[in-house]
């Protein structure tokens, strides 16, 4: 081997080995910038939601998703569950749409022992056991009328009252 081209051989491969590192690097950028957990997409309405995802992850207060159905909803709130403070805690997501009113309440809110026929034991609500994690009203617009001021209490005060408890 010639010296020269000894040299000219290693500093190509540091090169190669540098611009290789670089790929890897700038591939990880871009797939970042392009996702939030598991939301993908680089569209400027993408971008835009995941900066106001990155303001609110770790905040502790209700976040209200809206959309059409089908639109992603409740990707954004496992994305937002699972980026932000909470994501130790349970992710529970409830259809509101999908049980009767009297079912609905007892599972949001819990109730006591005797509140209705067959309830033979307390049972907490899943805004308990969801106690430092996420709950996910799906076709909250579907909740009855009747369940809303118990819900606002709920979200303003984080205090539950379960079915058939004393006010």
């Amino acid at each position: 081997f010639e010296f020269d081209q000894l040299v000219l051989a290693i500093e190509r491969g540091a090169t190669l080995a540098r611009l290789k590192d670089e790929v890897v690097r700038l591939r990880r950028v871009v797939a970042d910038a392009q996702s939030w957990g598991e939301l993908v997409g680089a569209s400027p309405t993408m971008v835009e939601l995941y900066r106001m995802l990155d303001r609110i992850a770790d905040s502790a207060v209700p976040v209200l998703v809206t959309g059409e159905s089908g639109t992603g909803k409740e990707l954004v709130a496992r994305a937002l569950h699972a980026k932000g403070a909470r994501a130790k805690g349970p992710f529970v997501a409830v259809n509101c749409a999908a049980m009767p009113e009297a079912l609905l309440e007892s599972e949001l809110f819990g109730h006591v022992r005797s509140a209705f026929t067959d309830a033979k034991t307390s049972r907490d609500g899943l805004f308990v056991s969801a106690h430092g994690g996420t709950v996910f009203l799906d076709e909250i617009g579907e909740l009855p009328l009747s369940l809303q001021p118990k819900l606002l209490r709920a979200l303003q005060e984080r205090k539950v009252r379960p079915v058939g408890a004393a006010a």
